[in-house]
């Protein structure tokens, strides 16, 4: 992974607004031709209605017209190996392969190094709704 995407998930993080959990979550997307979306989890004190980092990534990568999602790194200051939740992994799935990388992290870099097809190997696909 270049330094660049953690660093991109790392300053995300850092825009974070998490008053309620006190848990700052950041993720970084790099595309296939070398696009970085970040985001940052949001919370609401309608509690659980905010949405996570890799949400908020996805959403700013939509809008840029997507494209083949080849990394992502997501980091949390206070867990050694930050991944992502359920949902969100269903989330990534839809835009990336089984064999996209997914660096876990910590505020200081990387800690592991998986594949989505690793975290999600049964996750629900399109292509059953056609």
């Amino acid at each position: 992974m270049s330094h660049d995407l953690f660093e991109a998930a790392r300053t995300a993080m850092a825009r974070a607004y998490a008053p309620y959990s006190r848990f700052p979550v950041g993720a970084a997307l790099r595309t296939e031709d070398g696009r970085i979306f970040t985001g940052a989890n949001v919370e609401v004190a309608s509690y659980p209605e905010g949405w996570c980092a890799e949400t908020t990534a996805l959403g700013h990568y939509v809008m840029a017209g997507g494209g083949k999602i080849v990394e992502i790194a997501v980091l949390a200051e206070r867990v050694a190996k930050c991944s992502p939740c359920g949902g969100c992994r269903q989330r990534l799935a839809e835009f990336c392969g089984p064999e996209t990388k997914l660096y876990l992290c910590d505020s200081t870099g990387v800690t592991e190094t998986v594949t989505m097809g690793d975290m999600l190997p049964y996750g629900f696909r399109a292509d059953i709704l056609k």
